[in-house]
């Protein structure tokens, strides 16, 4: 990458970070800041994850030890190793042509999901109640296939799974929602380090950069508005979706 590519990349991290701390959904402001800085779709999204990795380590700590998970939510990691593993090993298989014809059509679909965000939360609050074990198993893998294959939005199927499968307050929800999405993350940090094409200088240098935006995020969640933040990035995905969908396709 040349220097203004570096800046541009360092820039999307930085935003992103800060978005995720906040709205969620960042990894839809630097994938495509990856593809416009010259990689191709795959290598974009491997090195997306392993640079992005730090800001979920980092939500995960702020939790504090009183919310970390209880011995019974073991299940329900081996499950999102799982199917972490297992969308790590489809994106590795895909080849960089079809994977480019594929991934707009994710994001968009990422951008409606976290458009929506409100109104499943809402719904969160008519679940049925029960404990159903084997619904939130199999949502738990569904959803890190999702997550280790792209995982844009993924924050959101994880609040849809464990709202609707838990007997639970919506703030533990979103907890376990963290400590699972840091899951995937570090399973797809693992694979794709060893396996995938990772830009390893663009991770160095985005990594920290992300964090820090995620740092300076949580410090200002209180004063700036999730709704504006997240019309933001939903408008931001949807063009970047139909943009990529016309270089895919054109």
């Amino acid at each position: 990458m040349t220097g203004g590519q570096l800046a541009l990349v360092s820039a999307a991290g930085l935003v992103g970070g800060f978005v995720n701390a906040i709205a969620g959904g960042g990894s839809l402001l630097l994938f495509p800041a990856l593809v416009a800085g010259g990689l191709n779709t795959v290598a974009a999204n491997v090195t997306n994850a392993v640079a992005l990795w730090p800001g979920y380590l980092g939500n995960v700590v702020a939790l504090g030890r009183e919310h970390r998970p209880g011995r019974g939510e073991w299940p329900v990691f081996l499950a999102t190793a799982l199917g972490a593993g297992a969308g790590c090993a489809l994106l590795l298989l895909t080849p960089v042509s079809a994977f480019s014809v594929v991934v707009p059509f994710l994001i968009i679909g990422a951008s409606l999901l976290l458009a929506g965000q409100d109104r499943i939360k809402q719904k969160l609050g008519h679940r049925i109640g029960g404990d159903r074990t084997g619904h939130l198993l199999s949502g738990a893998f569904v959803g890190s296939v999702y997550g280790g294959y792209f995982g844009g939005g993924l924050g959101v199927i994880f609040m849809a799974v464990l709202g609707l499968t838990l007997t639970a307050p919506l703030a533990r929800v979103n907890t376990l929602k963290g400590v699972l999405q840091l899951l995937v993350a570090t399973v797809t940090l693992i694979v794709f380090a060893i396996f995938g094409p990772v830009h390893w200088l663009v991770a160095a240098i985005v990594a920290p950069i992300s964090l820090l935006g995620g740092i300076i995020g949580g410090r200002l969640a209180r004063r700036l508005s999730e709704r504006v933040l997240r019309g933001f990035v939903v408008v931001f995905g949807l063009l970047v979706g139909i943009w990529l969908a016309v270089r895919a396709l054109g």
